[in-house]
């Protein structure tokens, strides 16, 4: 980035911060431009394929624990956090074939409270979870926002098109209804953006001329005091581009500070710390554990150790998997 790029971006970075704070582009500048990150981060997650996976120990392990006189929640957790996605899918399968019942409903009936939430979060396939946090959202206007802009800018295209493929499915509802009915202003056009997943992919080809125009126009748009150009540039353009113009954030920082909000209060935000330790256990826990102790001065693992209570409080430290010194 050349001289004058370093001043239309600080120029920019300013205007969000001030002026426009009580806008949704600070929200934007917030949360977008995170989708096609995944990648580079793609083995720093917590949690891996188990090496020494055995589907039918596994199903067996998991009958045992329900079918006795006392309901064995450590190995329902140990079974379930110790495997990744793919093989919990596994799984279900092989229960289901085995004893011609659902996985999942068996461990509901099983299990209650804040546990039973999180294994149902582990067992649904990621789409469906994504799909069915976003109806949630979009039916609690004090959630949409953060939610929605949460899940809609941090899937890869692939996840977001399976995502609302399996809202419209379960809901019988494209999304865009939803939102159109659920939000107004600003909020209902970023998400209405979102929801198309249409960013552009990198190509490999770095179009400086077009990163100054962009950071340009965002400039001027700040001074006017819209957030349509905004919407625009950071829903439809590359994660690559939009890092020449240094309008998106550390993707890690951003999860830990949403983790550290969702510790806060006399009672932690549940829903946040599950679908955040979920989501990101396959992908970049392990960067964000280190901003948060970077940021905070103390580790998740720790903090989740000391905020946290009830059922699911050894699932979640599970999947954070361990201290940071």
């Amino acid at each position: 980035m050349n001289g004058r790029q370093r001043r239309q971006a600080a120029n920019i970075m300013s205007v969000s911060n001030g002026r426009m704070e009580s806008s949704l582009v600070h929200e934007i500048l917030s949360h977008l431009g995170l989708a096609n990150k995944t990648a580079a981060w793609g083995t720093l997650g917590t949690l891996r394929p188990f090496l020494s996976f055995n589907v039918d120990k596994d199903v067996q392990r998991l009958l045992e624990a329900i079918a006795g006189q006392g309901v064995d929640q450590g190995t329902i957790v140990d079974v379930l956090t110790n495997r990744n996605g793919e093989q919990r899918q596994l799984i279900a399968r092989a229960f289901q074939e085995r004893t011609q019942q659902d996985l999942l409903k068996s461990l509901q009936a099983a299990l209650s409270g804040s546990l039973e939430k999180i294994v149902v979060a582990l067992l649904k396939p990621a789409a469906q979870y994504d799909a069915h946090e976003l109806r949630a959202a979009l039916k609690d206007i004090s959630s949409a926002e953060d939610v929605g802009v949460e899940i809609l800018s941090t899937r890869s295209p692939p996840q977001l098109q399976e995502c609302l493929t399996i809202y419209k499915h379960d809901f019988q509802v494209e999304i865009e209804n939803d939102v159109r009915s659920e939000t107004s202003g600003l909020l209902r056009d970023l998400l209405l953006a979102l929801a198309k997943g249409t960013r552009e992919s990198y190509s490999g080809i770095k179009d400086y001329n077009l990163a100054e125009q962009d950071a340009q126009a965002l400039q001027e748009a700040g001074e006017m005091g819209t957030g349509e150009t905004w919407i625009m540039i950071l829903t439809q353009r590359n994660t690559e581009h939009l890092n020449r113009a240094s309008v998106i954030r550390n993707i890690p920082l951003y999860f830990a500070e949403k983790l550290h909000q969702a510790l806060q209060g006399a009672e932690p935000n549940y829903q946040v710390l599950m679908r955040i330790l979920i989501s990101r256990s396959e992908t970049d826990l392990l960067s964000i554990r280190a901003e948060f102790k970077k940021k905070f001065g103390k580790s998740l693992y720790s903090s989740l150790q000391e905020t946290m209570r009830g059922d699911c409080r050894s699932a979640l430290l599970a999947l954070c998997r361990a201290e940071d010194i």
